[in-house]
């Protein structure tokens, strides 16, 4: 299936598609992060438990990595302007709910279900605004309009919590609500670019689309309630081993199905390969640290979220420089040496900036928060950009389906893990903490459980009421448990930097050379050699 009148779209109306993709496209890189911003005034309000807000958090995630690939599929069926608009619906009308959540014992279903539909939507339309822009544009171009895609994108997440800051000084619900106005530029935009659309007549596989979810969904519960059941739970490890297996059956069927969701074929390009192995890695830091990093703001340097906020404009600045440098790197030398170089930065900025965290100064950790954001930004775009390349035939939506699948599921995994990690390091110290202040065992662990349930939560820095020996201690001790805290994410950002070093070892197996020659409609791709 050809798209030759997509690709002679005037430059005007190019320029229109582009804007319009990106204007549908922010509101879902956005909402990835925005939320961890404001999780302490939800609670407060709400009264989640932190769990809750967990779920919170985790359930954007988790349907964008369970429905990704349902997506990019649907835009190839039902042509990507139609999935467009189907999903920039689904998503500001969820967003719509998501704030206006009633308080009470509701309050925590609702808005868990309604970022989950929130997901939904982005999952529809982040594949099918991809094909967008590579429908349009021609090949000589499309190279600069997919750097300039991805690395916009990719910046959105981090303008997440910036804008998250600001917005919560006047209500937090003003975060879900955001969404509308922008939702209605890109639906005018979509429109006046008169955007044509392109389909595919096959059928959709429905079985492959339920395993797929169900694996992710199953897996990632797993590792996200590893922390309330425990790793010694035979609850935790048969969401996670059945979860693993669904996912290994998922891709056996998908090579016997004639028409599969996704393409199996596409990883026997040992470049797409290394390219998703290098952003699974990446990203399992990525999303994960603008949570972790807000409410350590919060907790350990006791700033407002409004001051949280800017502490992520130094990790910002970084990514957006060096996305801009990643792009040009691709363009002349192919994805390699910006992946090789990507890594070796964020994994050094990242273990920089946990030595730095016990020190409580927000101003001795900017330099190390950029250098983590620029290895990030040399990542995102040239190993996004390369695997989508690569795609086979004209199956653009289908391709950044796997790439997103990849990217998102990364994301739970590592708010999941990395959670657990904190939760049982913060507890330990605050348990040493009470300890020595002649707090007895039990207690110690009781009420130890209690505050980083609230901090690791939600960021929740409210000391406890109560007349016991427990909590009048951590009354007494507050200036301790926030050091305790520091410690703790010291052990998460260490292990964003292995993340990263693993990233490295990936990317030294790319092939390496430039796709100098793509086109939707399958025609010849032409590598260079990569210095």
């Amino acid at each position: 299936m050809s798209d030759r009148t997509p690709g002679r779209a005037t430059a005007p109306r190019q320029t229109l598609a582009l804007a319009a993709m990106l204007f549908a496209v922010a509101m879902t890189f956005i909402d990835q992060t925005i939320v961890a911003i404001a999780a302490p005034d939800i609670v407060h309000e709400l009264g989640l438990s932190s769990s809750g807000m967990q779920w919170v958090v985790n359930a954007y995630l988790l349907a964008l990595a369970a429905f990704f690939a349902l997506g990019g599929r649907l835009a190839d069926l039902l042509g990507p302007r139609r999935v467009v608009i189907a999903g920039t619906l689904v998503f500001v009308l969820s967003s719509v709910l998501c704030g206006c959540v009633p308080r009470g014992d509701f309050a925590q279903t609702w808005l868990i279900v309604f970022r989950a539909t929130q997901g939904l939507g982005a999952a529809l339309l982040f594949p099918a605004a991809l094909a967008v822009v590579v429908a349009v544009f021609p090949v000589e171009r499309r190279g600069r309009a997919l750097a300039l895609f991805f690395g916009l994108s990719g910046a959105l997440t981090a303008l997440g919590p910036l804008l998250g800051g600001w917005l919560t000084a006047w209500t937090w619900r003003a975060i879900f609500w955001v969404n509308v106005p922008v939702a209605i530029a890109a639906l005018v935009l979509t429109a006046l670019a008169h955007i044509a659309d392109r389909r595919r007549q096959e059928s959709l596989d429905v079985r492959g689309a339920a395993l797929i979810a169900a694996g992710m969904g199953l897996s990632v519960l797993g590792f996200q309630q590893a922390w309330s059941w425990g790793w010694d739970s035979a609850a935790t490890w048969i969401c996670v081993a059945g979860g693993l297996a669904l996912l290994v059956v998922f891709v056996r069927y998908e090579r016997r199905v004639r028409h599969p969701l996704v393409d199996i074929r596409v990883f026997r390009d040992r470049a797409f390969t290394v390219d998703a192995l290098v952003l699974y890695f990446a990203m399992l830091a990525f999303v994960p640290l603008f949570f972790f990093a807000s409410v350590y703001a919060q907790v350990s340097l006791s700033a407002s979220p409004n001051q949280a906020a800017p502490f992520l404009l130094y990790f910002f600045a970084g990514f957006a420089l060096a996305s801009q440098w990643g792009g040009r790197i691709l363009d002349r030398r192919g994805a390699r040496p910006a992946l090789k170089l990507g890594s070796v930065l964020g994994a050094a900025g990242f273990a920089l900036w946990a030595g730095e965290m016990t020190d409580l100064s927000m101003h001795d950790q900017w330099p190390y928060a950029a250098m983590a954001g620029a290895g990030i930004g040399l990542i995102l775009a040239p190993a996004s950009t390369d695997a989508v390349n690569r795609a086979i035939g004209a199956s653009y939506g289908e391709v950044t389906g796997i790439t997103q699948t990849v990217r998102n599921y990364a994301a739970s995994v590592g708010l999941a893990v990395f959670g657990t990690v904190l939760t049982h390091v913060t507890t330990d110290k605050v348990v040493d903490t009470l300890r020595s202040r002649g707090v007895p065992s039990d207690e110690a662990r009781d009420v130890a459980r209690q505050v980083t349930e609230a901090v690791t939560g939600s960021g929740d820095t409210r000391v406890p009421e109560g007349g016991g020996a427990g909590a009048t201690a951590i009354r007494d001790a507050m200036a301790a448990v926030r050091m305790d805290y520091a410690e703790a994410n010291q052990w998460v950002f260490y292990g964003m930097a292995i993340a990263l070093g693993i990233a490295y070892l990936c990317a030294l197996r790319h092939p390496g050379g430039r796709v100098t020659g793509s086109s939707p409609d399958g025609a010849e791709r032409t590598p260079s050699t990569a210095s």
